[in-house]
């Protein structure tokens, strides 16, 4: 007997979908405006992401656990093959998949690679044109009709992460895509990451937007301590890890300038992510060549398995 639409409504759905595409085209900006809370970090330098972020959106009716995955692009060290085959294993184990393109730039060579590993998912595959926003309204079409012709997509929807432009539309379709299933997590719990590692992200954000030139793909931040005091003040403290002793001299700053400033902004990402005051503390430390090193690669939280 089939059920009646009363019935059918109280059915919980939830399922995970992978956000996929090349370097810089807003993906964490994407999943941070989805779930309403900063836990993947932005910045105008390609590769910034480099673990699979967990973002948690969750309604009355359903839960989406979203996979903010590190750009695809041509690997050149230990730390860059990790973050191609990361992201291309995630498309296996998904219901659903986000090809994120920058619709400013248009089509290029780095989609479609991407779009082959594509054909091969059996699961739905939106393609999200994002960034609407910096081109014609007139130049959207052309460009959808573009991308048809290489796959068969289950949905195509123009959005602009950074305005908020078509979000809520995204996820409403998205949420009708998702199989039958629990509530994996709690409902106000937004990732599955622990606070260190978001904290973590924050401070190496600050680092991103800091410096330039070679230095930012050379840090890593580990979390050495974190703990709550009487007075409810959060003490964390912090190493930096760069790969030359140049490296530490940048990130440090002239009599300490930068690392102040980077400590300072830091904190108030953190404050906001905990509820609570926070006092930081940063060290800077030099461990050369860490990316092209798999036990400390290991160390630091990058695994394939």
């Amino acid at each position: 007997m089939k059920p009646s639409s009363s019935e059918s409504k109280k059915k919980y759905h939830s399922g995970f979908v992978a956000i996929i595409g090349r370097p810089n085209v807003g993906k964490s900006t994407l999943i941070n405006e989805m779930i309403g809370q900063k836990i993947a970090i932005m910045s105008d330098k390609p590769q910034t992401t480099r673990n699979k972020i967990h973002g948690v959106y969750t309604t009355d009716n359903s839960q989406i656990v979203f996979l903010d995955t590190p750009g695809i692009h041509k690997p050149t060290s230990k730390l860059g093959d990790f973050m191609v085959k990361s992201a291309i294993g995630t498309l296996g184990e998904v219901d659903a998949a986000l090809f994120l393109i920058d619709a400013s730039e248009g089509l290029g060579g780095g989609d479609r690679f991407i779009i082959e590993a594509l054909k091969k998912v059996k699961t739905p595959v939106f393609l999200i044109m994002n960034k609407i926003d910096k081109i014609h309204p007139e130049a959207l079409l052309p460009l959808i009709v573009q991308y048809k012709d290489l796959h068969e997509w289950a949905e195509v929807i123009p959005i602009s992460a950074l305005q908020g432009n078509n979000i809520n539309t995204l996820l409403e379709v998205l949420s009708g895509y998702l199989p039958e299933g629990p509530q994996y997590y709690p409902a106000d719990q937004v990732t599955d990451h622990p606070e260190q590692f978001v904290c973590a992200e924050l401070i190496r954000e600050k680092i991103l937007h800091a410096t330039r030139e070679e230095v930012p793909h050379s840090i890593a931040v580990a979390i050495e301590s974190m703990k709550v005091q009487d007075n409810g003040v959060v003490n964390i403290g912090a190493i930096i890890f760069v790969e030359r002793d140049s490296q530490k001299g940048i990130v440090i700053g002239k009599q300490g300038a930068l690392l102040k400033e980077v400590g300072k902004q830091a904190r108030r990402d953190i404050e906001l992510l905990l509820g609570s005051r926070v006092f930081l503390e940063l060290w800077v430390k030099v461990k050369k060549d860490w990316r092209n090193q798999e036990r400390v690669l290991k160390d630091l939280g990058f695994r394939n398995d």
